[in-house]
């Protein structure tokens, strides 16, 4: 069979019997420099190799996009919450991430309500591990149940079952919610087995309840009914755990689960949350930081500061620089510039007042040092936040647009300095300082002056000199005993030399 190539500066075109195919790759003859054609990509018909998805079907194509990996990532050490014996818990743990994220979605959503209606004060988190079912429930202000000439459908559905669908597109509407582009509350739907959605809108006296099925394809009618005696939402789902390589929730990520639920109650001021029918024991920001306290008799103190859109916590940390973070109650993992905001105030203000002392015991202090010693805390509310993507990880937002900012008051530095920053910077200077002498020191001998007679010890002259000692006798026959007694105790760290 003939095949003829033709190439062009960016593509090649294969002509067999009249019909036109491109190929998909080419393999590269390294002795020879040419491409040398795969022929069952010759005869692929291009209808097979460019294709047109819809955006559901991607989103299950390449879920790495819109809710990071769905494999099971390296053991990291993290913050977990045990339940049962009511504490935190920091261990290397293995979860999935697509898993976590579209549980977070669901939560973040129902924190945000809050900042819609003040007069919500409860969500709650049931997570049945035999069914691997999920539920989370909150009581503020209803979904309208209305519905939408446009779209001829529901609002509930609309927002719940149909991609590109938000109330956070305008943002010229200054929002400290955790939503942004559209995806969030979908994305779990699209990666569950079956997903419910109820609310009850007092509003307009009307309910409303919809299951989506198999990934989001298959949708029930809605049913309408009169509303119940209180506004809610709540969502029901079962995670297509066989999307994420898994069988069944295992305890580790019901462990992190639990903890997101911890963090909602510490962010969300003025809400309880309960976590599969008991009260968390967390009611403000602090009670949240003394659970991450180190046990024993040095435990760790946070000192805590806070304005209507920021609440702070530091404290001394002795295994580097730790951060727990949140933006419109979004877990932060890898922190962002909200953080980088506080603690770069924290550590300019330390090193003012630190450094002088330490420099006048001979202590260089940098302001890395510093930042080593700190955990800290920080939870923010942030206008129109951006992330790095979707799993939101990091914040991006500048500065400038924060919308609010937070500055260490001259109280907040002082408690700061008698939480024990000073002394942990201090020993870590110190530390650092010797390391670098013994470093410079420890194969170079300082070049020593010819004393005839003398017997010098072998340290004498290295980064150890300080330990040598020098052994005087009155004269040849005494140094003579002296160096006898050396070959019992060592001439590693003494010498000798005779006066005369």
């Amino acid at each position: 069979m003939l095949y003829h190539f033709e190439k062009s500066w960016n593509s090649y075109k294969c002509t067999v019997q009249s019909q036109i195919y491109i190929p998909r790759r080419f393999q590269h003859d390294e002795e020879f420099g040419e491409e040398i054609v795969d022929e069952k990509d010759v005869f692929q018909p291009v209808e097979q190799q460019f294709q047109r998805k819809t955006q559901l079907e991607h989103i299950l194509l390449r879920p790495d996009t819109y809710i990071g990996s769905v494999e099971f990532c390296d053991r990291t050490p993290m913050w977990i919450y045990d339940a049962s014996e009511k504490r935190l818990i920091h261990q290397p743990i293995s979860f999935v991430p697509g898993l976590y994220k579209i549980f977070d979605e669901i939560l973040v959503n129902a924190a945000d309500n809050r900042r819609r209606d003040k007069r919500m004060s409860k969500i709650e988190v049931q997570i049945d591990r035999q069914e691997n079912r999920i539920s989370i429930m909150n009581n503020g202000r209803g979904i309208p149940v209305v519905w939408h000439k446009q779209e001829k459908m529901y609002v509930p559905e609309l927002i719940f079952g149909t991609l590109l669908t938000s109330s956070n597109y305008n943002d010229s509407d200054r929002k400290t919610t955790g939503g942004r582009n559209g995806f969030g509350a979908k994305l779990c739907n699209i990666f569950s087995k079956e997903f419910t959605l109820e609310t009850s809108y007092i509003q307009n006296g009307k309910s409303f309840k919809q299951t989506w099925t198999d990934n989001m394809t298959s949708t029930s009618e809605p049913q309408i009914d009169v509303a119940k005696s209180e506004d809610f939402t709540k969502v029901t789902f079962t995670p297509d755990l066989q999307k994420f390589g898994m069988k069944s929730l295992d305890h580790e990520i019901i462990g992190l689960m639990s903890r997101r639920a911890l963090d909602i109650s510490a962010t969300t001021r003025g809400v309880k949350v309960f976590l599969n029918g008991e009260l968390l024991p967390v009611n403000n920001f602090p009670d949240y930081m003394d659970l991450f306290s180190t046990e024993g008799p040095t435990k760790t103190k946070f000192i805590f500061d806070q304005n209507r859109r920021w609440q702070i916590g530091v404290g001394v940390s002795n295994k580097g620089f730790q951060q727990m973070s949140f933006v419109n109650s979004v877990w932060t993992l890898r922190g962002g510039r909200h953080v980088d905001f506080v603690v770069d105030q924290i550590v300019d203000c330390l090193m003012t007042e630190i450094h002088p002392r330490l420099r006048k015991q001979g202590i260089q202090l940098k302001a890395h040092q510093i930042k080593n010693n700190l955990f800290v805390f920080v939870n923010s509310l942030i206008e129109n936040p951006a992330f790095d993507s979707q799993t939101k990880e990091t914040l991006t937002t500048k500065p400038k647009l924060f919308g609010s900012e937070w500055k260490p008051t001259s109280g907040f530095i002082k408690k700061l300095l008698s939480a024990g920053i000073v002394e942990a910077s201090a020993t870590l200077a110190k530390q650092k300082q010797l390391e670098k002498y013994e470093k410079a020191n420890t194969y170079v001998r300082t070049p020593q002056i010819e004393v005839p007679k003398l017997v010098d010890a072998n340290e004498a002259g290295t980064s150890k000199s300080s330990k040598c000692t020098l052994i005087l006798t009155e004269g040849d026959s005494a140094k003579s005993l002296a160096i006898a007694g050396l070959s019992v105790i060592g001439q590693d760290k003494y010498g000798v030399f005779p006066l005369k």
